[in-house]
């Protein structure tokens, strides 16, 4: 409709949406950049308070202090690990779990299915968790970081519900060309499964780069912290010399605030930069299951 068309209402409803979208965009907007402000500016600027937006006393003491430690680097390629290997191994086990439940002719499809969904409203609880890992053989490895969680319930009902609607005349095509079930999924049903799979591996992947509880649980080394552990004890060792007046020559280098906020961006700006090469897949993915006109 041409906007000189539009009727007053048209115009009213019009202008209450662009209002409500700035005013959400603005309040989720601004807390990131307080948070990025903060971990910029100087101690003396963060004590006066008040809302920070841009720094007038722009420092990096506070990241200094974070990568003082020689294990912060360590940890950060920790995390690219987990994230990158853990989310290859959550799509395969999610894709080839998916792909047979969501053909017809797989017997026991309905009691599998039901075993699935039971695991997303019960869980054996911590401790038995624990139990079973330690069983394995996997505490202290990187593996426990990655094999406890490599399935999600919920995504691999999503993913096969999006395997069902393949075109079937495209299966029996590749199978009249000699492809096996094997080569269907790879060289079929998955390609034309991007959006969806790039959705789920975002998903599994801020997941893994955000893991914490379970590193603390099942890692003892501490040279295999990933870096959310990591920048939890620099957090909690800042604190300490903060409140030990003998411990440094000028406290109000080290503000807690300030290296509480820093933390904050080393923290989620790797993962921040991976949205941008997959918001293509990701736009479509997202829009699994609507109504499609």
């Amino acid at each position: 409709m041409p906007m000189n068309d539009k009727t007053f209402s048209n115009k009213m409803f019009d202008g209450v949406n662009y209002a409500l979208l700035t005013l959400i965009s603005l309040i989720t907007i601004i807390p990131f950049i307080y948070i990025v402000s903060v971990s910029f500016a100087s101690p003396s600027e963060v004590v006066k308070g008040g809302l920070l937006l841009v720094p007038t006393e722009f420092t990096l003491s506070a990241y200094k202090y974070i990568f003082s430690t020689g294990t912060m680097v360590k940890s950060i390629g920790v995390s690219i690990y987990v994230t990158a290997l853990g989310t290859m191994i959550n799509l395969m086990l999610t894709s080839i779990t998916a792909y047979p439940l969501a053909r017809p002719t797989l017997r026991g499809r309905r009691t599998l299915m039901l075993m699935i969904l039971i695991t997303m409203l019960f869980s054996g609880g911590m401790i038995p968790t624990y139990f079973v890992v330690k069983s394995l053989g996997l505490i202290n490895t990187y593996w426990s970081l990655m094999i406890p969680t490599a399935i999600s319930a919920f995504n691999l009902v999503v993913l096969k519900n999006f395997f069902q609607q393949v075109p079937d005349g495209l299966e029996d095509a590749a199978r009249m060309d000699g492809c096996n079930d094997i080569g269907i999924l790879f060289r079929i049903v998955l390609p034309l499964s991007m959006p969806a799979m790039a959705t789920f591996g975002l998903f599994y992947a801020v997941g893994h780069w955000n893991t914490f509880f379970n590193a603390v649980i099942y890692i003892n080394d501490s040279d295999k912290w990933p870096v959310q552990v990591v920048l939890r004890q620099i957090v909690l060792l800042s604190q300490d010399r903060i409140g030990d007046s003998t411990s440094q020559s000028d406290p109000a280098d080290y503000l807690p605030q300030t290296i509480r906020m820093a933390s904050i961006v080393v923290a989620t700006v790797p993962i921040v930069l991976v949205y941008p090469f997959l918001q293509k897949h990701f736009a479509k993915g997202v829009l699994l299951g609507s109504v499609k006109g």
